[in-house]
């Protein structure tokens, strides 16, 4: 590295460093006091206790688990049991992106699904509408906004990417606007912008830990009990259902549903499917009206970039931009821990590609730093399945487009406990899980190796070597 090129890396560093001084290590979105719209704490289960239902987890796939059941049958008596609080993990770190995709995306579903991901992705827009209709109609203020996304080229060969989705997404009947590099700097402005892909309805942006909380709090006025600081330590056959346990209690149930995403879940089986990885993010302080009016953005959507690695953020109400993604980092045996959150390479790592992208934000200070693990699949797409006799169902591996897709994920797991044949146990998606991930201490090799070649694949125009490819082949991969 030239002398030159080593003083501009160091001035970056810097930078970065000085905008992340006084980051709280906290997820923005469940940083607020009460008063803020941040409900009490609530008790943890304790003795014996009754029910329909047990849930386990109070993120999104729990939540629309309760809702759904009493959607089906409002008489049910239906308890929530959660490790932490509601919202505590994936449900409120992530970028309040709501995309109508089951699979992963468009692309990624025709690779894998080819003879049914038309109407996946029908189903896919049918849960995403229900899904919004649901929380007007509860009257849930989470700052919903259909804003859509755009997906945006930074590099020369991710164009031929942004043309061959618009291709395809033409002949699936999506309306995508192609935008070149002026029409997108226009939209919004970065020296970094190629080109673009608009979608203006596949995609809404909202407040998570809000939507969260106001499900909950809806929930508990239909009748569910949510137990908080409840994790559960086992669950095992009882009569005609299942007994779950928890350290200080139990509940007795006709059935259970686990939706505990990365966390450990009361069934080992998951451990095989699940790999968790930490995404990391960051929040800007309020930007005043000279920084908004250098950035534009007047529409306020979702940006992402087209690249293997990639970064994804989003305008907030109240004038903040989130910037999260890129440095997906798995730890040696699946680590989860909250000592693992707050890592200063990934953030700073983060803060310098918030700076490459909007340069003209220079002094923009971030209050908020954070870092959770998201329950990633070899198929990036949830696994599903039931266990103890089919009093037990599960959904979880939700990967990076879960907060849409966890409410098809409820409908299945109560569909799987049914037993009735509906439309969505027909799919392929559903009837088949993920390629199990190799235990370890196979699993790191094979999941840093994987990483290097992604980096790798984005510094070569796009080429996958032969282990990507093969990845390619069977419809596996890394990503968050």
């Amino acid at each position: 590295m030239s002398a030159t090129g080593a003083r501009a890396q160091q001035r970056a560093q810097a930078q970065a460093e000085a905008a992340l001084a006084d980051a709280a290590p906290r997820a923005y979105w469940t940083d607020r006091a009460q008063r803020d719209g941040a409900p009490s704490p609530r008790t943890s289960l304790t003795g014996q206790d009754e029910a329909d239902l047990v849930v386990i987890g109070a993120g999104f796939t729990g939540l629309w688990t309760a809702w759904r059941a009493l959607e089906r049958d409002p008489a049910a008596s239906v308890v929530v049991l959660e490790a932490e609080r509601v919202a505590h993990g994936a449900t409120g770190r992530n970028g309040g992106f709501v995309s109508s995709s089951l699979t992963h995306g468009l692309t990624h579903g025709t690779a894998i699904w080819p003879d049914q991901v038309g109407a996946l992705h029908d189903e896919g827009e049918r849960n995403l509408a229900e899904l919004v209709a649901t929380i007007e109609a509860a009257g849930i203020d989470c700052a919903l906004r259909r804003a859509g996304k755009t997906t945006i080229a930074i590099e020369p060969w991710q164009l031929d990417g942004l043309r061959e989705a618009h291709e395809l997404g033409a002949r699936h009947g999506v309306e995508l606007e192609l935008q070149d590099r002026d029409e997108v700097q226009a939209d919004v402005h970065s020296p970094t912008y190629l080109g673009g892909l608009r979608d203006r309805t596949g995609t809404v942006l909202i407040d998570p830990a809000r939507l969260a909380w106001g499900m909950a709090a809806e929930l508990e006025r239909r009748g569910v009990r949510i137990f908080e600081a409840s994790a559960v330590t086992g669950i095992d056959r009882q009569g005609a259902g299942v007994r779950v346990r928890t350290v200080l209690g139990h509940v007795d149930a006709r059935d259970a549903v686990i939706a505990t995403a990365a966390y450990p879940a009361p069934l080992r089986r998951l451990g095989n499917y699940i790999m968790p990885l930490y995404d990391h993010v960051l929040m800007t302080e309020p930007l005043d009206v000279a920084q908004q009016a250098a950035i534009g953005w007047s529409e306020g959507q979702g940006l992402t970039d087209a690249g293997n690695q990639f970064h994804y953020y989003r305008p907030t109400a109240d004038g903040r931009i989130l910037f999260g993604g890129w440095d997906a980092v798995y730890y040696f045996g699946g680590r989860v821990d909250a000592g693992l959150e707050q890592r200063d390479a990934s953030h700073e790592l983060l803060a310098r590609h918030f700076f490459e992208t909007f340069p003209q934000l220079d002094g923009v200070r971030f209050t908020h730093r954070w870092a959770g693990p998201i329950d990633s699949t070899t198929r990036f797409t949830a696994a599903y399945g039931t266990a103890r006799g089919g009093r037990v169902a599960y959904a979880v591996g939700h990967t990076g487009l879960g907060v849409g897709a966890s409410r098809f994920s409820a409908d299945v797991a109560l569909d799987l406990l049914s037993g009735e044949p509906t439309s969505r146990l027909r799919y392929d998606i559903v009837r088949r899980r993920p390629f199990p991930i190799p235990p370890e201490p196979l699993r790191n090799p094979i999941v840093q190796f994987t990483r290097r070649s992604i980096l790798a694949a984005d510094a070569r125009e796009g080429r996958r070597n032969l282990w990507l490819r093969t990845l390619d082949r069977f419809g596996l991969g890394f990503n968050s």
